[in-house]
């Protein structure tokens, strides 16, 4: 079976408790980390924002967003690393579909069928009271 690259996008949710030099370090490894091992389409620091809930007592994190293209091996030694690595918050990895790469999808057919007639109803006369 031939290694075919694919393309993934993963987010990572660092922990506020680390300080701002703290952040950059552990974002700084993970886009190394990602560089070396895949091409990097896309990176975008998200920045501090408010979590839907708490995790770990913790009320904020600081997220980062990268896109990249790898081989299908790779996904699984990042999440690894993800899972090791203290001050890591939440993590997730998906990989993209291109939509003309979707074997076995058929195209869903147009509804071509017509709309049901529905029968005019006409007013009843009113009858006047005396």
């Amino acid at each position: 079976m031939a290694n075919t690259s694919m393309s993934y996008e993963t987010i990572m949710v660092f922990s506020t408790t680390l300080g701002e030099e703290g952040v950059n370090a552990l974002s700084e490894k993970f886009k190394a980390l990602i560089g070396e091992n895949a091409t990097v389409d896309k990176v975008e620091e998200w920045g501090k924002r408010r979590l839907a809930y708490p995790i770990n007592d913790e009320l904020e994190g600081v997220y980062l967003y990268v896109e990249f293209t790898s081989n299908p091996d790779f996904p699984a030694e990042l999440d690894r690393v993800y899972k090791i690595t203290d001050g890591v918050l939440r993590t997730l990895i998906v990989r993209k579909e291109e939509d003309n790469k979707k074997p076995g999808k058929k195209p869903v057919p147009e509804n071509k069928s017509e709309p049901v007639p529905v029968p005019e109803s006409k007013p009843e006369p009113v009858q006047e009271q005396e």
